[in-house]
């Protein structure tokens, strides 16, 4: 009886995840990866692939979950999948330090290679020497910012060690925003069809982690690259958002948090109709609030942030 009732609970437990969607395993696996729960994130990732495996930021992350989690077979698996369908972003994984555990095993190097190969084929009218400026910046932009939140979250640090490194960061910004303000100035926002993908993100990065009279001023540039296809939708929706905070309104698109003064958990930062978020998240490319709430371990519930949005407000008028 026993085995049998063992049979029914497995049976039903495989039918409850069967029945999830990929975006809610995705999502769930997301959040296992940001409470450190790798073993989970990788089997909520394996589940969705089950379902399909076409999204290569999503097969990246589960390689990153993978190889924290000591499965490198999984992890270089995935990385395998995740440059098939169409990761490009070679400046980031060598410096991605969920990765670096992979870094002496044999297939790192094969991994690489396989990557390096495919932008060079699809770089071949790419504008060289400012791809490599570009992809040179991004790597000081993300590199000192992961350095930053490894110190940052380093439960041994202290004020002066994070001080410290929060110091150089905003040294390095400094020159990253006059090289990339130059560019800027000289060239326009240029496309990922003449420098690539990743050195065409590094424009937003820079300009996102600027002052806001360089945001406010490059803002109308990127809205036009955009039009063009020269830029992301979804990269612009991040910056329309931090200079709306900035300047004392409400965000759009929800990509902003903030820590709650009261409770000292993080929240969603004030947005305009949060009924119709969803919405307008869909059509820049970005998913759910609930997905990418979850991302950042913070609760999504519509109604409870409806009837708590008047006090962040105020909070936020306060500061």
């Amino acid at each position: 009886m026993k085995k049998l009732l063992s049979i029914f609970f497995i049976t039903l437990n495989i039918g409850l995840m069967q029945s999830q969607t990929y975006s809610e395993l995705v999502a769930k696996g997301d959040e296992s990866y940001n409470t450190k729960n790798y073993k989970a994130s990788v089997g909520y990732y394996e589940q969705a692939f089950k379902i399909e495996h076409k999204s290569s930021s999503d097969l990246y992350n589960a390689a990153c979950a993978a190889a924290l989690n000591n499965e490198d077979k999984k992890a270089f698996k995935w990385l395998d999948l995740a440059i098939d369908n169409g990761y490009e972003g070679i400046a980031h994984i060598k410096i991605d330090n969920d990765l670096r555990s992979l870094h002496d095993k044999k297939e790192w190097q094969k991994t690489i290679d396989k990557l390096q190969k495919k932008i060079d084929v699809l770089s071949a009218n790419y504008d060289k020497p400012l791809q490599k400026e570009l992809l040179d910046i991004y790597t000081e932009d993300q590199g000192i910012r992961g350095e930053f939140m490894k110190i940052y979250k380093d439960p041994n640090s202290n004020k002066k060690k994070i001080d410290s490194i929060g110091k150089i960061m905003g040294q390095k910004d400094s020159i990253n925003l006059i090289k990339v303000l130059k560019i800027l100035d000289e060239k326009g926002w240029v496309g990922k069809d003449i420098v690539g993908a990743q050195a065409n993100q590094t424009l937003f990065l820079v300009i996102q982690h600027s002052d806001l009279k360089y945001q406010q001023k490059y803002l109308p540039m990127m809205r036009e690259a955009v039009k063009k296809g020269n830029a992301n939708p979804a990269n612009l929706a991040y910056l329309e958002d931090r200079i709306a905070l900035r300047e004392g309104r409400k965000q759009i698109y929800g990509s902003q948090s903030s820590k709650n003064k009261t409770t000292n958990k993080w929240q969603i930062s004030p947005m305009i109709d949060p009924d119709n978020v969803d919405k307008r998240r869909a059509e820049v490319g970005l998913g759910t609030m609930k997905e990418y709430a979850a991302k950042l371990d913070i609760e999504w519930n519509l109604e409870t942030y409806k009837k708590e949005l008047s006090e962040m407000e105020k909070n936020q008028n306060s500061k």
